[in-house]
Parts: C-alpha cells; sequence; structure tokens
C-alpha cells in the first residue's frame, strides 16, 4: 500500500479555498438534510398528525410515487469515542431478536395506513452497526420489508458497514441479500489515532473488504473519513489521504470531528489535548480537499467527492441532486418512510421521528402505537425556504423565476434582506448573482452550508448554533 502523501499539494488552487477564508467561514451550522432543521421539531407534533399526513398522501393521488425506506440498527459490539449518534452498546446478540420482533410491529402499523405493496425505490440500513445483526437476522428483516412492500427491482439497498464485523464471505452472502451499495467507516488509518478513539481496525483488512466488494460487482462502495481526531497530525492524515486515494472509493464522505463532551458523553473519554487545533484541522482540510481533486474525485457539496462516473456525480452535473436525512441521493425527491428507534422520516409536507430510547420505542408499540413522538408540519415560509435551500445545497444555483413560480412570490421582493446579507459572500468570491439567480461558485461549493445558513428564518433569528458542527 503506497503511503506517500506527495500528491497531498497537487495543484488545484484556482479552485481551492485559502487558508484565510477557510478560517473565516470555520463556523457552525446545520448539515441540512431537511429544513427546517430536526432541532425545531416540536413534541406537539404527535403519531396522529403523522397519520394524518400519510392519508394525505393517499388522498392527494401521491400513493403511485415510490417510497424511500430507512431502518435504524442501533446496536454496536463497541464504543467508539467520536461517536455520536444514537447507538446502543452490547454483545448480547439475542438484543436484536428481540428489536425484530418490534420493528416486525411497526412496519404492520405503518403499512395499515400507508396500504400494503406501497413501491420502493430505495432502502437504507443506517446505525449503529447494521451488520451487528447476524444473516439470519438482516435476512428476516428483508423479509419482513418484502412481504409488506413492493422492493423495485431497480432498487438502490445500501448498509453501513463497520469494517470489524465482516469479511468477504460475509459481504458475498450481502449481495446475494440484495445490497448494492455499501459504505465502510474507515474514519483513519493510522494506528494511534485509531487507539485514541477506540476503533482498532488495520488498513491491510479494509483493503481486502474494498477488494472483496469489487470483484463482487457492488454498484458503489462509500469510504467514511473525520479529520480533526484525537492524534491526527498533518503527516499521519496524508498518510490516510493516500492509502483512500489507493483504495479508490466511488464516493468519500469527510466529516470534521465536532468535540461536545458536554452532549455526547463517549467524547469525554477523549483528551482535548490531543486534539489538533484549529489552524492544523483547516490544514488538513486543505490538504485533503487538493488530494481527491487530484485523484480525479468530483465535489458534490459540503463533505463529499465521487469519481467523475459514479451516479451522484452524474446528478450533479445534469442537476438531478437530492438531499434527505442520509444525505446526498440520487433518487427523486420522495417521501421517506423511517422505521426503528430515533428514525427520521418525512410525508409530504412533514417531519416525524421516533422515540429515541428502546423503552420508550417498546412501549408505545405494546400499546399498538406507532412510535412517533416528535415531527414538525411545515409552513408555506418553510416550505418555500426549503426549496430554495435545497437548490443551494444541491444545484448551487437558484433560479428567481422559478422559485416564483411554484410559490408564487416576487423572489428579490420576498428575499430582500437575504440577497443584502449575501454581500460578504460575494465579497469573498463564494456566490455570484445576477438580475436571473444566485450560482455557487466552485470555490464556494466548500461553503456552501453557508450559503444556504443565509436563507434559514430559524437561524437568522437565534444565534444560538452551539448544537450545530462546524462548517470547517
Amino acid at each position: 500500500m503506497n503511503s506517500s502523501p506527495a500528491f497531498a499539494t497537487a495543484s488545484h488552487s484556482q479552485e481551492l479555498p485559502s487558508p484565510t477564508v477557510l478560517r473565516r467561514f470555520d463556523v457552525a451550522g446545520p448539515r441540512y438534510t431537511s429544513y427546517p432543521t430536526a432541532d425545531r421539531f416540536v413534541d406537539a407534533f404527535t403519531a396522529d398528525d403523522y397519520v394524518q399526513a400519510v392519508h394525505q398522501r393517499a388522498a392527494t393521488g401521491m400513493n403511485g410515487r415510490p417510497l424511500s425506506l430507512y431502518v435504524h440498527l442501533p446496536f454496536c459490539e463497541s464504543l467508539c469515542y467520536y461517536c455520536a449518534c444514537n447507538k446502543i452498546v452490547t454483545r448480547h446478540k439475542h438484543w436484536a431478536v428481540e428489536y425484530l420482533d418490534y420493528l416486525e410491529r411497526e412496519v404492520a402499523l405503518q403499512v395499515a395506513e400507508l396500504g400494503r405493496g406501497a413501491m420502493v425505490s430505495q432502502l437504507h440500513l443506517g446505525g449503529g452497526t447494521p451488520t451487528f445483526l447476524d444473516d439470519e437476522g438482516l435476512a428476516r428483516l428483508l423479509e419482513m420489508l418484502g412481504r409488506e412492500f413492493t422492493l423495485s427491482p431497480e432498487r438502490e439497498q445500501s448498509i453501513e458497514i463497520d469494517p470489524r464485523t465482516v469479511d468477504g464471505a460475509r459481504l458475498e452472502r450481502l449481495a446475494a441479500m440484495g445490497f448494492n451499495r455499501l459504505s465502510f467507516g474507515v474514519q483513519d488509518f493510522d494506528p494511534d489515532v485509531q487507539k485514541a478513539v477506540h476503533r482498532i481496525q488495520p488498513a491491510a483488512e479494509v483493503f481486502d473488504l474494498m477488494a472483496s466488494a469489487r470483484a463482487l460487482g457492488y454498484r458503489s462502495i462509500n469510504i467514511d473519513l473525520i479529520y480533526g481526531l484525537p492524534k491526527q497530525s498533518r503527516a499521519s492524515f496524508d498518510r490516510t489521504l493516500a492509502q483512500v486515494c489507493e483504495l479508490r472509493p466511488d464516493r468519500i464522505a469527510l466529516y470534521a470531528y465536532a468535540h461536545l463532551p458536554e452532549r455526547f458523553k463517549p467524547q469525554r473519554r477523549i483528551a482535548a489535548e490531543d486534539l489538533p487545533d484549529a489552524k492544523t484541522k483547516v490544514e488538513m482540510l486543505s490538504r485533503a480537499i487538493a488530494a481527491f481533486t487530484a485523484a480525479g474525485y468530483v465535489y458534490i457539496g459540503m463533505d463529499h467527492f465521487a469519481l467523475p462516473d459514479d451516479p451522484l456525480a452524474i446528478a450533479k452535473r445534469q442537476g438531478r441532486l437530492h438531499r434527505n436525512f442520509q444525505g446526498y441521493s440520487t433518487q427523486p425527491d420522495c417521501d421517506l418512510v423511517a422505521l426503528g428507534v430515533s428514525a427520521i422520516g418525512r410525508v409530504g409536507a412533514t417531519y416525524s421521528q421516533n422515540a429515541k430510547t428502546l423503552e420508550e420505542y417498546y412501549d408505545l408499540l405494546d400499546q399498538g402505537r406507532l412510535p412517533v413522538v416528535r415531527g414538525l408540519a411545515l409552513t408555506r415560509d418553510d416550505v418555500l425556504r426549503r426549496a430554495v435551500i435545497m437548490a443551494i445545497m444541491c444545484q448551487g444555483h437558484v433560479d428567481f423565476e422559478a422559485i416564483s413560480l411554484a410559490h408564487l412570490v416576487d423572489f428579490r421582493d420576498h428575499f430582500a434582506p437575504e440577497l443584502v446579507a449575501l454581500g460578504p459572500l460575494i465579497a469573498q468570491g463564494l456566490v455570484h448573482i445576477t438580475d436571473h439567480d444566485i450560482e455557487v461558485t466552485p470555490t464556494g461549493w466548500f461553503f456552501v452550508r453557508a450559503v444556504a445558513m443565509v436563507f434559514d428564518r430559524y437561524l437568522q433569528a437565534d444565534r444560538n448554533r452551539t448544537r450545530f458542527s462546524r462548517i470547517v
């Protein structure tokens, strides 16, 4: 495995943000997997409101449109100190059997409202660690979903994988179950960093898994990385970047570590003095951008990269990119039915979230009730701003006339304060504005969240942004 970082300083300076600009826009902000964001959900939105949205979907003739399904599988065998996900750490495999029993009840309740046989074009298993479930458990889950929904033969079927939990033989069995997209959680290849975050996984094992996945013909393989972890340095992260480029996954997700030990207990095991300082963190991001663009990756938006022939890159070129609670997607903007503890879904102009603890999730299902405990019914202004923010996040382009006609507003008049607020971003070369549109520049794509934030009415009214991760 080549560990030379020489390519990391390849010349792409005409599109790369300067360290000064990176530092200036190193602010906290939402990831906009939805608008309004999940922190705006309210307890007043109940399961009854969710059912009403499902019935309205049928009444407006939307039942013929395909659904996206998300299933949250919360269990992990060991604790990763950086993790901020909703997970349950246990080695008791029988917990997964009980969880599947309750998932079956939830599916039945959902189908009672949606109608049996709804078409599904996208199925994603997330966690936690979905591969905590053994083959029998995953097969049971898929049989359950296939019995109640119509799984399109052309569907995307993806699963998040902890490389420590699978081998080549298991990847073959997953492929036989219909999985065609994989996401490997790598985070960093450096042994000292892995030890500091309690996630030891030798690079050789990941290389072997990648070779197996390629041989099995998976459509798309993603690698997750994190910068800003304890014990990381410019040199060590360069080595990881070189190894990832040698792996050449179809997609790369590069996340910034947000150290919030007051909110996430596992992070209290990370020594703050082991974290790279802000300057080093910015330099690691800059070098990663240079490495991936030099290696031929297309910058999709935020912290995602894809090879030019990957469907995600093609969708971006063709203006067909979408965004949902799982991130960027090639699928049309469809309703998302979410199953499992803490799962977040979207139906029509509503968002809903299930109970966050197993105890409450199980209790509601024992009562024969859908486990929805909070959510949001979007206002007309929410729907309008969602359209603008998603256009920024996905296409990097907002056409004033298209928005005006679709939402019956005069864009320049309605968003006059926001157009003024874009001034500093225009001055930094992040966006261009004409009489007809807003265009995010190549440099602006690295700060697309900052552009979208200008149109977030809730965020502009609430300056307390410490609950969000930083853009850089």
